[in-house]
């Protein structure tokens, strides 16, 4: 491992297996993130006029249309405090947030109302269905093995 991969915070006692799969899911999530974010912010802009990154900033952190994006946000939070933590990582903690991801990430009209707007998103922006689509491929990739097909 190079010193400036992210797998370099390998801990004693970590499955590596495991914080890979962490690791993996946390760079699916930033790349779905930044695309949504690219998404609301075309269509603030396009209804209010265009912004620059400071008040990109803070509508982000203020506005409620971006507000649905904060459950992304700390979704991320909790991987990094994981990966970085004194605890180390196993195969339970890497399942079990692939399974919350899977649950938070599957677009529906009928699903909770994160769900709802990623449906809604996944429907207006080609950008989202990529990094959507990337996200489902990891997901099946990492399937305990008594659950894959």
């Amino acid at each position: 491992m190079s010193s400036g991969s992210p797998n370099a915070l390998h801990r004693e006692g970590d499955d590596t297996g495991a914080r890979e799969k962490m690791v993996a899911l946390r760079g699916a999530l930033l790349r779905l993130h930044k695309a949504l974010l690219e998404m609301e912010r075309r269509d603030y802009e396009r209804e209010h006029g265009v912004v620059n990154v400071g008040e990109l900033f803070r509508l982000v952190v203020d506005d409620p249309q971006f507000s649905w994006l904060h459950n992304i946000s700390e979704f991320v939070v909790r991987i990094d405090e994981a990966l970085t933590g004194k605890a180390p990582i196993g195969p339970s903690d890497s399942d079990t947030a692939f399974d919350l991801a899977r649950k938070m990430f599957t677009p529906t009209e009928s699903g909770d109302a994160f769900q709802k707007q990623y449906f809604a998103a996944i429907q207006r922006d080609p950008a989202v269905v990529m990094e959507h689509a990337e996200l489902a491929r990891l997901f099946s990739q990492t399937l305990p093995k008594e659950r894959k097909e």
